[in-house]
C-alpha cells in the first residue's frame, strides 16, 4: 500500500462535505483501502451506504470539493513529519473501529504499540483537591505498575498527575488532544508533553494547526474512552467535562469508575452521582482491575502467535526507560509529603514484607502441583517455569527466553499478578510469590 496515497484518500474523505465518521465506517466495511473507496465512488449508491445525503457526498467526492483543504492538511503534517496511523494500518486500534464515530486517522507522537496494552482512562477535573491529585496518581502508577496503560487528555490537574503515575510504570501513558499535535496546549503542561512524546505516546485525529477550541474536547473525550477497557473519574464536579467521558464510556459499553470523596466537598459531587447512577465506586488499583479481570482475559485470547525475537536484538521496552517516580512514596506536585502514609501497593497483604516492599517475608517456590491448582493456560505456565527455576527474572529477559513479544509478556503477567502467582519488583523484575 502507498502510505501518501492512502494518507491522502482518508484525508479526501475527511475533507468532504457531509461525509462523517459513520459514512466513512460503512464504506470501509466494504473497501480494502480508503484509496480503493475513494477511487469508486459510482459503487458507493449500489452498496446500500446509509446516509439521506449519499447522493449529494458521491457529487461532492467526485467534484473534489475536498481538495484545498486535504492538500493542506497534507502538506503541513509531511512538513512536520508527523506518524499518521490510517484506518487500515495495522497499528490502528481495534477499540476505536467499533465506535459508532470513529477517526479516519491518528496524528501520534510517541509509541504506538501502546494501542496493543490493556488500557483505563483516568480524568477528571482541572482545579481539583490535594485528595484527588494524590489519589489519581497513586491509581495511575498502580496500574501502569501492573502493565495497564493510562489514558487521559493531557489537562492541567487530574489528568497531568495520571499521566505522570502512567509514566512511572511499563505501562505507559497515552495522551488524547483537543487540537493539532504540532499546537503546546496547555503550556503549563509542556514537561508533561515532553516526557509523554519520548516515553509515551500522544495522539489526537486533529489536523497540523487546529487550535484547542472548546467543542473539540467533548468529540476527542469519546476517544480517550474508546481506547480504554474502563474509565475512572477521580474528582469531578456537578458539571464537570469528565462527566462527558463517563457518559460516552457507559455508552460504548466500557465501565465506569468513581472515586468517592469527602462528604459536602463540591468538587467530588459529580463522583457521587456517578455512583449513585451505577458506577462501581473504587478506592484502589485492584478495586478497578478485579472489575475488569474478565475484559483481560479476552484481550489475551485475541494475543497473535508471538513472532521470535532476532538474534542480537532487544525487546521494545529497552531503550525507552519509564519514568521511576513512585507515587507510594513520593509526594504529589502542589502538596507536601510530610505526616502521609503511603497507600500501599497491590499485593502487599499477600506476603509482601512491610518493611521496602520489595520481597515478600518468606516465600516458597510454588510446586508443580501448586501450579496445576492455578488452573493456569498454556502461556501462563510456561512463564511460571522460568520465574519458579530462578530468583527472579527481568520482562525482558523473559520475553526474549520464551521469544514473545513485549505486548504479550506484559498481559500474562498482569493475569498472573491478578491471580496472585507472580509478584512485581521495583524495575519490572519479576517473582513467583508464595502460595
Amino acid at each position: 500500500m502507498d502510505l501518501d496515497k492512502e494518507f491522502f484518500a482518508c484525508l479526501a474523505l475527511k475533507h468532504t462535505p457531509r461525509l462523517g465518521p459513520r459514512v466513512w465506517k460503512q464504506l470501509f466495511s466494504h473497501f480494502d483501502s480508503a484509496y480503493d473507496a475513494l477511487s469508486r465512488t459510482e459503487a458507493w449508491i449500489p452498496l446500500g451506504v446509509e446516509s439521506h445525503f449519499i447522493k449529494s457526498i458521491v457529487a461532492k467526492c467526485r467534484s473534489e470539493a475536498w481538495r484545498d483543504k486535504a492538500e493542506e492538511e497534507f502538506r503541513l503534517a509531511r512538513r512536520a513529519g508527523m506518524d499518521v496511523v490510517t484506518w487500515f494500518d495495522p497499528r490502528f486500534p481495534d477499540s476505536l473501529k467499533t465506535l459508532e464515530d470513529p477517526p479516519v486517522l491518528l496524528y501520534c507522537r510517541g509509541d504506538t504499540t501502546l494501542f496493543n496494552n490493556p488500557g483505563v482512562a483516568v480524568v477528571g477535573a482541572r482545579e481539583c483537591t490535594a485528595l484527588g491529585l494524590r489519589a489519581a496518581g497513586h491509581i495511575a502508577s498502580q496500574l501502569s505498575g501492573i502493565g495497564i496503560t493510562v489514558i487521559s487528555g493531557l489537562a492541567l490537574g487530574i489528568d497531568r498527575q495520571a499521566h505522570l503515575g502512567g509514566l512511572s510504570g511499563v505501562g505507559g501513558s497515552i495522551a488524547v488532544l483537543g487540537c493539532g499535535l504540532d499546537i503546546d496546549y496547555p503550556g503549563r503542561n509542556a514537561d508533561v508533553r515532553r516526557k509523554l512524546e519520548e516515553q509515551g505516546l500522544v495522539v489526537t485525529e486533529y489536523g497540523p494547526g487546529v487550535g484547542p477550541r472548546s467543542g473539540h474536547f467533548p468529540v476527542r473525550n469519546r476517544l480517550i474512552s474508546g481506547l480504554s477497557l474502563g474509565v475512572l473519574v477521580a474528582e469531578a464536579a456537578h458539571n464537570s467535562g469528565s462527566l462527558i467521558t463517563a457518559r460516552l464510556a457507559g455508552e460504548q459499553g466500557r465501565d465506569v469508575f468513581a472515586l468517592p470523596g469527602p462528604l459536602g466537598q463540591p468538587t467530588f459531587t459529580g463522583c457521587h452521582r456517578l455512583i449513585k447512577q451505577g458506577a462501581a465506586l473504587v478506592e484502589t488499583a485492584e478495586d478497578i482491575v478485579e472489575i475488569l479481570r474478565y475484559d483481560f482475559a479476552r484481550e489475551l485470547d485475541d494475543i497473535p502467535d508471538p513472532e521470535p525475537f532476532e538474534e542480537g536484538t532487544t525487546s521494545e521496552l529497552e531503550g525507552t526507560p519509564r519514568g521511576t517516580t513512585n507515587f507510594m512514596t513520593a509526594p504529589v506536585e502542589g502538596t507536601s509529603s510530610s505526616g502521609r502514609e503511603p497507600t500501599e501497593r497491590i499485593g502487599r497483604a499477600n506476603g509482601a514484607a512491610k518493611g521496602d516492599g520489595l520481597l515478600p517475608a518468606s516465600r516458597k517456590r510454588p510446586s508443580a502441583v501448586e501450579r496445576e491448582s492455578m488452573n493456569l493456560s498454556g502461556d501462563e505456565s510456561r512463564v511460571m517455569e522460568v520465574l519458579v527455576a530462578e530468583d527472579k527474572v527481568h520482562v525482558d529477559s523473559l520475553g526474549r527466553r520464551l521469544e514473545w513479544p513485549p505486548a504479550k509478556i506484559s498481559k500474562i503477567l498482569i493475569m498472573l499478578e491478578m491471580r496472585g502467582a507472580v509478584q512485581q519488583l521495583p524495575g519490572m523484575w519479576y517473582l513467583a510469590r508464595e502460595e
